[in-house]
């Protein structure tokens, strides 16, 4: 019995030191596949850039998986996550490329989260840049103030195909995160 619980202890050693040796995806394979899983279902594609560290993104992500939501962002969008700027301690959770990708979509210099929606061929229909009077733009992060949450819900009546109920309930959520 000792001999059996020790091999089951060394097997699941294994099997964790394995896990954590695996590098990241590079953030071009995860947006190629999340671009065939959107031409196969019909949906677009949003990427949100974020860390472990940022509480903003952590907020983002509980809006969008708040069970008043999910169903509506999950039959619009395939939704996938590109870890950057993290602290020095946790640079191996970084995909390889997200900087790059993100800096290249509009986002160079922004906070996170910042967000991109794609199309099924990656092409860019929108990001979280909202235009700002002065003819600026701001990041909108995750949308709070009711400015940021109109600009994202524009976005999300451009890119998805949600009712206006539904996206007053997306609205509703999000003014929360003030």
């Amino acid at each position: 019995m000792k001999k059996s619980a020790f091999f089951i202890g060394l097997f699941l050693l294994v099997a964790v030191s394995t896990q954590a040796q695996n590098p990241p995806l590079a953030a071009s394979d995860i947006i190629k596949s999340a671009c065939v899983e959107a031409g196969n279902t019909g949906k677009n594609v949003l990427i949100i850039f974020h860390a472990s560290w940022c509480y903003w993104c952590h907020k983002m992500d509980s809006s969008i998986n708040d069970p008043i939501c999910r169903d509506l962002f999950d039959k619009n969008y395939v939704i996938r996550h590109l870890v950057l700027d993290e602290s020095d301690d946790k640079k191996n959770l970084e995909n390889p490329g997200a900087s790059d990708f993100r800096d290249a979509q509009g986002g160079k210099g922004e906070g996170i989260p910042y967000w991109v929606v794609l199309d099924k061929g990656a092409a860019v229909l929108n990001n979280s840049r909202m235009p700002m009077p002065d003819g600026t733009t701001a990041n909108t992060g995750c949308p709070a103030a009711p400015e940021e949450v109109d600009y994202f819900i524009s976005i999300l009546r451009k890119t998805a195909h949600l009712s206006e109920e539904e996206l007053n309930t997306i609205r509703q959520r999000f003014l929360k995160n003030k």
